[in-house]
């Protein structure tokens, strides 16, 4: 068997042209969707997100408005700074890019954002809508997911084995909550299971979101499963891959997601959705 690839490039260009033609709505009634990131630092890796991230939302007609600070911004300051935008009506979405430097505790500050301009899908509002079924912003790269197994067919998972490895709250969790919500039985998988490889061999959906360089081999694959590589790693010759053993897995696997290529630019594309839905919202 030969899984085939779940293209989330070209995935995530047809939800951007779906949140242009929304914005494009807003803004001929006079209301243009604004994203505010924020970033702070002299991260690298950050520094090419939040550029990214602005040329998506130009691209899709969304107002980007790019904050950057330097290590010395106290806590107070940035969080004086999100007060200023949650007030800012002609804000929509607010985006502070982590990390965050040492000094600046990132869940005050996520926590500081209004929960109506949570695009990101991190406050506890947010994650307490997720987890009760209510509506509410959802974190980008679950989010985006979602939208790649509905692309494939698998919106609905009743009757689906779902393993998500790894519990962060940025993507197990929320992931798990997300499959759990779509009918699935789900597992989830981390550095305290006995015996990894068994657990994900019962996976009709596999979830890799570890952040370990292709921790998961082909021989840990059931025949036929979807596998959703979340993994970034960047490898000693600049290379990128995936949480994946991406050729291995692709002889058992029935569908796959690239890295990259995969969920990279659904994460952005779901940021973009979800800034639309906030202006739609206001």
């Amino acid at each position: 068997m030969t899984a085939r690839l779940i293209d989330g490039k070209a995935l995530a260009a047809q939800v951007r042209a779906e949140v242009a033609a929304r914005a494009a709505v807003l803004a001929a009634a006079g209301r243009r969707p604004a994203l505010a990131v924020i970033r702070v630092g002299a991260d690298p890796a950050s520094e090419v997100y939040v550029r990214n991230k602005v040329a998506a939302c130009k691209a899709a007609g969304i107002h980007s408005i790019h904050e950057s600070y330097g290590d010395s911004l106290t806590e107070a300051e940035l969080l004086g700074r999100i007060d200023a935008l949650n007030r800012d009506d002609a804000v929509h979405g607010i985006l502070v890019q982590l990390p965050l430097p040492a000094h600046i505790d990132a869940q005050r500050v996520i926590e500081a954002i209004a929960p109506s301009k949570d695009v990101d899908g991190f406050h506890v509002a947010s994650a307490g809508a997720l987890l009760v079924g209510r509506p509410g912003f959802r974190p980008c790269t679950p989010l985006g997911c979602m939208r790649m197994l509905a692309h494939i067919g698998m919106a609905q998972l009743r009757g689906k084995h779902a393993v998500v490895v790894g519990r962060s709250n940025i993507v197990g969790k929320p992931m798990a909550l997300m499959l759990l919500a779509a009918d699935a039985t789900v597992t989830i998988a981390h550095s305290g299971t006995p015996d990894l490889a068994a657990t994900c061999r019962q996976a009709d959906v596999l979830i890799a979101a570890v952040g370990k360089q292709r921790m998961i081999t082909g021989d840990m694959i059931k025949p036929g499963a979807a596998i959703i590589d979340v993994g970034i790693n960047r490898l000693p010759d600049g290379t990128l891959c995936g949480d994946v053993d991406f050729a291995a897995a692709s002889e058992a696997a029935g569908w796959i997601t690239p890295v990259p290529g995969g969920v990279g630019p659904m994460t952005i594309a779901m940021l973009l959705s979800n800034t639309v839905q906030a202006c739609e919202q206001a």
